[in-house]
């Protein structure tokens, strides 16, 4: 089902709560966002149905207003390839700011999903009124292609418990730094796709660093690092 076929939501304070908790606007005043959100047309989502399709014309930003978000692609031979998970705040769509296209990735639901869509035209008038939209735009620009070439160099030169070891490391926030508890942040399906293996494997991995005394799995989502130092150098 694509976003033409979804109920239209035309709650006012969905929009404004959507554009107001989103960091690329909540630098600005009030009536900067009331502003905004005249702009925004609410969509609702199930859990696993698709927002866009590779190939669906681009030409609107999506903010995730509650839910959860995954993109990712597909190979030619099929294999899907996660590329990132959105979370509240977050949005994609990024590139239809600049030039209509195509999307070259999948958007799907991940449990019941509200979002905040924004045309092109209407952003790109938004930008030229305030700069410092742009700004955070270009950050987060920033962070993601870093990431991705992060992701991209650990594909080819880097082993699975490498991999893996990493991930669990970058999974701590500043919350956990003390405790070295953390929740993983996606399904171990979702993860191995990330870091390109199995979930069988991350599922045996996750054993095999537990035997090596670097990890303890605390539940079937929560893991303590016991030995940080020793899970850099996997």
């Amino acid at each position: 089902m694509s976003h033409c076929d979804v109920h239209l939501d035309k709650n006012e304070g969905l929009h404004k709560s959507c554009v107001s908790l989103v960091p690329i606007f909540n630098h600005l005043e009030e009536e900067q966002l009331n502003e905004i959100m005249k702009t925004t047309q609410s969509v609702s989502y199930q859990k696993n149905e698709i927002i866009y399709h590779a190939g669906d014309k681009s030409d609107s930003l999506y903010i995730i207003s509650s839910g959860r978000v995954r993109i990712y692609r597909l190979s030619a031979s099929g294999k899907e390839q996660l590329v990132r998970i959105l979370n509240v705040g977050d949005f994609t769509g990024e590139m239809a700011l600049f030039s209509e296209g195509i999307h070259e990735s999948y958007a799907e639901a991940m449990k019941d999903t509200k979002i905040c869509m924004i045309k092109r035209s209407d952003i790109q008038d938004l930008l030229l009124k305030y700069p410092s939209i742009s700004l955070k735009f270009l950050s987060e620009f920033s962070n993601r292609l870093e990431e991705s070439e992060k992701q991209t160099t650990r594909f080819s030169t880097e082993q699975v418990d490498t991999r893996i070891a990493l991930f669990l490391v970058e999974s701590l926030d500043e919350a956990d730094s003390e405790s070295l508890e953390l929740t993983l942040p996606m399904t171990k399906k979702n993860m191995a796709s990330y870091l390109g293996t199995t979930p069988e494997t991350i599922s045996r991995k996750f054993n095999e660093l537990e035997e090596r005394g670097y990890i303890k799995q605390l539940s079937h989502k929560k893991i303590k690092i016991i030995d940080i130092d020793g899970l850099l150098l996997v």
